[in-house]
């Protein structure tokens, strides 16, 4: 027997949030759109912590392990 565990999707789409991510990620507009307004304000004063932050950012929403605010993984 195989034991498998569903993964609870949220409403928001990866392909979007990896979109924002990568062409506004330094205004950390891809974190207000999946609703971590306090870090997305964090990022946009911090241009994206110098792109580090925004560069770390994309690479975790391009492999599937960025969540939106309610820790949910994003709709692909």
């Amino acid at each position: 027997m195989t034991a498998t565990t569903a993964t609870a999707t949220g409403q928001k789409s990866w392909i979007v949030t990896l979109l924002l991510s990568f062409f506004l990620g330094g205004f950390g507009v891809h974190r207000f759109y999946v609703g971590k307004v306090g870090t997305g304000i964090l990022m946009l004063l911090t241009v994206g912590g110098l792109g580090v932050w925004a560069l770390i950012d994309f690479i975790m929403i391009a492999i599937g392990k960025f969540s939106d605010k309610q820790g949910l993984a994003l709709a692909r």
